[in-house]
């Protein structure tokens, strides 16, 4: 059984709060390293159709031997297929390589706000929920102004925004959005990229003083600030690792050292213009 908490949507589904995330692992990898996941514990997997994996994860899903209503699977449509007949269409080619019936979370990858095409493709959403082939509908990358008029234009709210977040790029603004709305804040790329948030002084000693990684304190940062978080790893210690955050709880003194290392900077591409 899977020690993870979960967090109810705001249709009243079940995420937990930590998954695992499969960007940048090759297809065949994908295989293996969701099977490790799911192996450590691990019961939400996040795909997307532009990592071009979904195939090899849903071998991994079929194989674990975990029954599927155990699992938490999540999908993206890319930017290419925004519209409302595109979207179906894009849909159905994800469940036919993940080798489902359903996804529990399916998300508008970027907003492409260029293209004006999210209201649109948003639609098709609502009709896959309607239909019961996805249990949540949510959007990612979306800033407060997309997400206002998406729920300004539409009936169903996103239960999800999945957004860069870390320590060194905290969102606040999109976070105080998500809060007015109801939506769980999801946050891509945890750990920053590369090693630098993880070297951070600050991190270290936090780290040191729980007798943790600085990856394990950076995770229990997110979950205690509310988000749910989708470390990505393929080497198998480190899956085991990431998941390993649980029995231990940062203290004020923690909290306010994270707090002071935002720098509101990204590192991903900006939402108002990518795509």
């Amino acid at each position: 059984m899977s020690k993870v908490p979960t967090i109810t949507l705001n249709n009243g589904v079940e995420m937990p709060r930590l998954g695992f995330g499969v960007w940048q692992v090759p297809d065949d990898e994908a295989v293996r390293a969701v099977g490790t996941a799911i192996e450590a514990g691990y019961r939400s997997i996040d795909t997307a159709a532009v990592y071009e994996n979904e195939t090899g994860t849903g071998q991994a899903i079929a194989a674990s031997g975990v029954p599927r209503g155990e699992l938490f699977v999540t999908t993206k449509l890319w930017n290419s297929d925004q519209g409302y007949d595109a979207a179906l269409r894009a849909f159905d080619a994800s469940l036919a390589r993940l080798g489902t019936d359903y996804v529990d979370l399916y998300l508008i990858h970027w907003p492409v706000p260029q293209r004006d095409r999210y209201v649109e493709t948003w639609r098709a959403f609502e009709k896959i929920l309607a239909e019961g082939r996805a249990r949540a509908i949510g959007v990612s990358n979306f800033l407060p102004e997309h997400l206002d008029r998406l729920v300004g234009e539409s009936s169903v709210v996103p239960a999800v925004n999945q957004i860069e977040l870390h320590p060194q790029f905290q969102q606040a603004a999109s976070r105080a959005a998500h809060q007015r709305h109801g939506v769980v804040t999801e946050a891509w790329s945890p750990l920053g990229q590369g090693k630098g948030l993880l070297t951070v002084p600050a991190v270290a000693t936090v780290a040191r003083k729980h007798d943790r990684t600085p990856a394990q304190v950076v995770l229990r940062w997110h979950l205690q600030t509310g988000n749910v978080v989708i470390p990505k790893s393929v080497t198998p210690s480190r899956i085991r690792e990431n998941i390993d955050v649980f029995g231990f709880e940062l203290d004020d003194d923690d909290l306010a050292a994270f707090a002071a290392l935002d720098e509101g900077r990204r590192l991903g591409p900006d939402p108002a213009a990518f795509g």
